[in-house]
């Protein structure tokens, strides 16, 4: 009998009906460790799964991959869900990868764990970049959905402790895959058109699944880029999201969030009566102290009789009238004795002194005095000059001293 002759691809077409025909095959959970993983253009994955004895090639198409919840990385444990089949073309067999989880842990986890690092990286958490939530605003927005319990319960504590303020109601969705765009739209308009001095984003408690909005990426930065500040107000107590990290103020509760955006107008009440109380016992202590001292002015002579108030200020001018007549007395007196000793000893200076001393001064021809024989001639007529009066001369004669 002759041995039928099979093409490849008829061999490779068997095999792949055989293993889509297996039950265990087509719906298969395989753990293993990533390796080689791949994001092509076409928004496939493809990756391989090793174990320490074997490996086993993987393929996540596009419409599977957007439903992933973290990031696939290398190196990272986990599960994966499919089926196992050929692909004809090179006849090798592949996991067809539809779900995937991390090994050990929940996929929701990871994914929150690895976009909290991200954006950490990224300083969203940086406290230098959170702004100040505002004493008395006069303005609150609330972005949360205007079914639940948490807008009621926000409402009330507001209303309670502050009714000063203004609440606008930005309602969204809260859970679902729309629940992100809403909750950025709603602060991105909030913003852009200046609607309050503080926004409260936030939901009442719930499952992971139900919170997961708030820890969309997307949230995250609209929440970051607000230039009101912000609130988180997510779940309960113990549920923490990315939106609480990005926020200006994380609240546990959405009543709490209330509570933290308004003064408590009990506690403001208190705070003006204690002040109003110390301001009437200080005017009380001035009043005191002024009429204390009208009584000490009224006592006083001046103001009986302002004849007494002039006679002590006609003294007290008296006083400095004869201490300014003292000084320029002394002081003329000063300067008179100065000039005395100057005159004698200018006098004591003068020629005449030394004329009246039996002395004569000639004067030669030119009227200088003559100090010199050589200053005249023989001849010449000169002047001299005595204590009582002048003459004049003829020299006749010349002789000069011998040296």
């Amino acid at each position: 009998m002759a041995q039928k002759v099979l093409s490849i691809s008829q061999i490779n077409e068997y095999i792949r009906v055989m293993m889509d025909g297996d039950n265990l095959l087509s719906g298969v959970a395989v753990s293993g460790e990533i390796s080689n993983y791949k994001v092509y253009p076409s928004g496939h994955h493809y990756f391989t799964l090793k174990d320490e004895g074997a490996a086993l090639k993987c393929v996540m198409f596009k419409s599977s991959a957007v439903r992933l919840r973290f990031r696939p990385e290398n190196g990272m444990k986990v599960i994966a869900m499919g089926r196992i089949s050929v692909y004809p073309r090179d006849g090798a067999y592949q996991l067809y990868c539809t779900a995937m989880a991390i090994d050990g842990v929940g996929d929701l986890h990871a994914a929150f764990e690895q976009l909290k690092a991200k954006l950490g990286a990224q300083g969203l958490f940086d406290p230098l970049h959170k702004k100040p939530i505002p004493k008395y605003p006069s303005t609150i927005g609330i972005v949360t959905s205007a079914a639940g319990a948490a807008v009621h319960d926000m409402l009330r504590v507001l209303r309670k402790r502050y009714p000063l303020t203004k609440v606008r109601l930005l309602p969204v969705r809260v859970q679902g895959t729309e629940a992100p765009a809403e909750i950025v739209a709603a602060i991105r308009y909030a913003n852009r058109h200046k609607l309050a001095d503080l926004l409260i984003v936030g939901r009442g408690g719930g499952s992971i699944e139900d919170l997961w909005a708030f820890n969309d990426e997307r949230v995250a930065y609209a929440i970051f880029e607000s230039q009101i500040p912000v609130i988180s107000a997510v779940g309960h107590e113990p549920d923490v999201t990315i939106s609480d990290y990005v926020a200006g103020v994380r609240a546990a509760t959405p009543s709490n969030a209330a509570e933290l955006a308004v003064p408590d107008q009990a506690a403001l009440r208190q705070t003006l009566d204690s002040m109003s109380v110390a301001l009437a016992t200080a005017l009380i202590r001035q009043l005191k102290a002024s009429k204390k001292h009208l009584q000490v002015l009224s006592g006083s002579g001046y103001l009986r009789s302002p004849y007494g108030y002039l006679s002590q200020r006609r003294e007290v001018l008296s006083a400095a009238a004869e201490r300014l007549v003292n000084v320029q007395t002394r002081n003329i007196s000063n300067q008179s004795q100065r000039f005395i000793g100057l005159t004698a000893k200018l006098d004591a200076m003068s020629p005449l002194k030394v004329l009246s001393r039996g002395y004569a001064m000639a004067e030669a021809p030119d009227g200088h005095v003559a100090r010199s024989v050589n200053q005249v001639a023989i001849g010449d007529t000169v002047a001299v000059s005595l204590s009582d009066g002048r003459f004049t001369a003829t020299v006749s004669d010349i002789k000069e001293n011998a040296k």
